[in-house]
């Protein structure tokens, strides 16, 4: 990635001039000098051979393919202590096409909205009696690239499968948590009616309020999974330096994983474009792309502790995927001791009466 830009940089900045934004000139800057002299570093000398060894430091950047890959490790561990013993629901919210232009020019604005309105719509209907009837917590990352790239903003959830209510945990169903048709009218709902406090009601068509917003719900075991396929999006950038296989000709291939057949496909961009696509990517300053709701909001987090000590308490439905009560034995109806299973008694053709 550095490599492009501090080929084609100049030629993008010329092409698109006043249009690009600072905080991508910022990137663009922070990325060609990460790890070269224009950062200063350290130089070492090997006492053995007597050869010297320069270490440059990196740029620190959260855009930065080079840099925070070692973050991802200490973050994961963190959200696992977070995970309670429950299975757990991912949730999907996506948004739709015709509303993706103003969210790429408003992006800190619209971001924020995004998040705020789709976890109260969430939560909202797990209060519903209909529903979970409960009080929930969850974990929300946003995402806004495809595999290819492509400006796609959306937000993944991860939910624990129950909540609180009347200081007792309430398990929510196996393969059930709210229904998507509600959740994608009312964040559409509340989406305009926040819209309309702001600048920008006026610059989404009248037709965008009558399409869905994409919502997807699915149960995801106990989430550990999801958390480990979620922490790549969180300290690492759309592409990685690894994923870039060429750059010729004033052209950039880089490999994906397809969605549907698992298999690596590639794809090659002009630079340009393929800047302009990276680019997009980068998020306001200052602006937080992973955030805690509800019961796992940070200013709840002393709470968690006696969260954990109500689950197990009670259960709303017997599950295989939810904790099993132990079978108690069978005992002698005369002593009380326990009976231990010896063999079957095959069945046999009885009298002809």
């Amino acid at each position: 990635m550095a490599e492009i830009i501090r080929q084609y940089g100049t030629e993008y900045l010329e092409k698109y001039g006043q249009d690009i934004l600072p905080s991508h000139r910022k990137v663009m800057r922070h990325i060609a000098s990460c790890r070269t002299p224009a950062l200063g570093g350290q130089k070492y000398l090997c006492e053995s051979c007597g050869k010297i060894h320069y270490s440059y430091h990196s740029c620190r950047d959260r855009h930065c393919p080079k840099c925070q890959n070692d973050l991802v490790d200490n973050w994961l561990e963190k959200q696992f202590k977070l995970l309670l013993q429950v299975p757990y629901f991912m949730a999907t919210i996506t948004v739709p096409q015709w509303l993706r232009a103003v969210f790429r020019s408003h992006q800190k604005i619209m971001y924020h909205l995004f998040f705020k309105v789709s976890a109260e719509a969430i939560m909202l209907l797990a209060k519903d009696k209909r529903f979970l009837g409960a009080d929930i917590g969850m974990i929300g990352i946003l995402q806004t690239w495809t595999r290819q790239l492509v400006y796609h903003p959306h937000i993944h959830f991860l939910i624990p499968g129950g909540g609180i209510r009347k200081d007792r945990w309430k398990y929510a169903k196996q393969d059930f948590f709210v229904h998507v048709k509600p959740l994608s009218r009312l964040i559409r709902r509340r989406f305009r009616e926040m819209l309309k406090e702001t600048d920008l009601f006026d610059a989404v068509p009248a037709s965008v309020w009558k399409q869905d917003w994409v919502c997807h719900i699915e149960p995801v075991g106990n989430g550990e999974a999801v958390l480990k396929y979620l922490a790549p999006y969180v300290y690492r950038v759309a592409i990685s330096d690894r994923n870039i296989l060429n750059l010729n000709n004033d052209h950039v291939t880089f490999q994906y994983k397809d969605r549907e057949d698992k298999t690596f496909k590639t794809c090659t961009l002009e630079a340009l474009e393929f800047l302009r696509r990276f680019l997009q990517h980068v998020l306001p300053k200052g602006f937080v792309k992973i955030r805690y709701f509800g019961l796992l909001a940070t200013k709840k987090r002393s709470k968690l502790r006696d969260v954990k000590e109500l689950i197990g308490k009670r259960l709303c439905r017997k599950s295989s995927s939810y904790p099993k009560r132990p079978k108690k034995p069978m005992t002698c109806p005369v002593c009380g001791g326990v009976l231990i299973f010896i063999c079957e008694i095959p069945r046999y053709r009885g009298p002809p009466w």
